[in-house]
């Protein structure tokens, strides 16, 4: 069995036990090896020992839990984020396809986030690769603006992609099929409506329960044959009447927004 040697950063006393006392009773593969109050006492963890994962809280006085993003980089520690707010952090963290846990902790969630860590570190180590999703992460929360990246989960690790490439999504019962401008197809085992929440809504609009277009590959719309669209890789996609509106109103935005750059 892998065991990942593990520091928990956070600032409170009782998510502090808490989540040290579920780690040793439900997830074997884990070692507790420091327990830190504040990022500085977690740098001085990773300067004397040797880790691999990091439970790591957002919001702490005195030190962002991000500000130790480098050093996890540094150390090539994966980092499990813990959290009970910070709407434009947990955007960016679903973003990247890394892993955090609302508290209060959820135990099933917690050894799901775990497992998946162990996982993704033996093919880490396989492939010898850096985790190009912390840095895109880190760059992300530096710059506090739309997600222009989304890191995409598939069976041999993770692809990154330009939100500009997509040009349409659809729903595939519980997966996401993303077409892209370079006519590659990449399937995600996620929902359609993970993605709704993550991409730039004014460029992104969802015009059927199965579809989400990239209002810069839109091509043409008309009512023909029903309130269609047409993009530019040549297919086409029917709009539902309950988001027709909507549809129109991002059109309307997304037209003056463009006119005035």
């Amino acid at each position: 069995m892998t065991v990942l040697k593990a520091i928990i950063v956070d600032d409170e006393e009782f998510a502090r036990s808490s989540l040290f006392f579920l780690l040793q009773q439900n997830c074997p593969q884990i070692e507790i090896t420091g327990i830190a109050r504040s990022v500085a006492e977690a740098r001085d963890i990773l300067a004397h020992h040797s880790i691999n994962l990091i439970f790591l809280d957002i919001a702490m006085p005195g030190g962002n839990g991000f500000e130790l993003i480098p050093n996890a980089q540094q150390h090539n520690a994966a980092v499990i984020f813990t959290t009970a707010y910070d709407q434009y952090a947990l955007k960016a963290i679903k973003a990247n396809a890394l892993d955090y846990l609302l508290k209060p902790i959820d135990i099933d969630e917690l050894k799901t986030a775990v497992d998946k860590v162990v996982e993704y570190t033996r093919l880490h180590k396989t492939l010898d690769q850096k985790d190009e999703r912390i840095t895109n992460l880190a760059s992300t929360l530096n710059n506090r603006t739309d997600i222009r990246k989304l890191t995409l989960p598939h069976g041999q690790g993770f692809k990154m992609i330009d939100v500009d490439d997509i040009i349409y999504i659809e729903a595939d019962s519980n997966y996401s099929v993303f077409h892209l401008n370079n006519h590659e197809i990449i399937t995600v085992s996620k929902v359609l409506r993970e993605f709704e929440e993550i991409l730039p809504s004014e460029q992104f609009v969802r015009i059927h329960k199965s579809s989400i277009i990239n209002l810069n590959h839109l091509k043409e719309y008309n009512s023909k044959n029903g309130l269609q669209v047409f993009l530019k890789n040549g297919d086409s996609i029917n709009v539902s009447r309950r988001r027709a509106s909507d549809f129109f109103e991002k059109i309307k935005l997304f037209t003056k927004s463009n006119s005035e750059h």
